[in-house]
């Protein structure tokens, strides 16, 4: 019987004591493995290109580059990392800032450590992760921003519509076509003209606003 791969995962965060306790957590799951933690953004960047981890925890508040310029630059360097914002910020601004660079997740550093530990193994399956007391600010958010550029579903094909559930369900390409019986490739393609049609820079961000639409199947 084969033994699961274990994810890897890198902390990009400087504070020492907060890094310390997230790779004490991770150590508790047996479906993570911490292979690198890095104090700075540049750092971090630099770590990720090295070793390219399947889930990367980034915190948004650095001196140097800032977790959002990190966010942007791991992003144009091409990474298949999922990307897990770690935070004290729960300003709606940071918040959209980061779903629009491009996080899969956004998570407050005062979360219980189980509570938090659970939703970075989420994160690490695939799945859409905010902080709960967080989802009805960007729901909010989206929805002003969708009242005026007169958003709307009528714009989408069915197949679309059917994989923008799937989004707002939190499922990954992958499981969006064994789901569908289509091919991953045909997902993405899908996936990059409904955010182009609904004016959304990121697949969560489109995925909230589903959510908000009640369009999970």
């Amino acid at each position: 019987m084969n033994t699961p791969a274990l994810s890897t995962v890198i902390i990009i965060d400087d504070h020492p004591l907060f890094r310390k306790g997230v790779s004490q957590l991770i150590a508790l799951n047996d479906e993570l493995h911490l292979i690198g933690e890095a104090s700075s953004g540049e750092e971090g960047l630099e770590l990720a290109k090295a070793l390219e981890p399947d889930l990367i925890l980034l915190d948004l508040n650095m001196k140097g580059m800032n977790g959002i310029e990190t966010l942007r630059a791991l992003r144009e360097a091409d990474l298949a990392a999922r990307i897990l914002i770690l935070t004290v910020s729960d300003a709606a601004d940071d918040l959209v800032a980061a779903i629009r660079a491009g996080a899969d997740g956004y998570l407050l550093k005062d979360m219980e450590p189980e509570e938090l530990l659970d939703r970075i193994v989420e994160a690490q399956r695939g799945r859409i992760v905010i902080s709960e007391s967080l989802n009805g600010l960007l729901a909010r958010s989206l929805r002003n921003e969708a009242q005026a550029a007169e958003r709307s579903l009528a714009h989408l094909t069915e197949r679309e519509k059917d994989i923008l559930g799937c989004l707002a369900s939190g499922l990954s390409n992958k499981l969006i076509a064994r789901d569908l019986n289509i091919a991953e490739g045909t997902v993405k393609v899908h996936i990059k003209n409904l955010l182009k049609k609904l004016k959304f820079r990121s697949r969560l961000e489109a995925a909230v606003w589903a959510i908000d639409q009640n369009l999970r199947p």
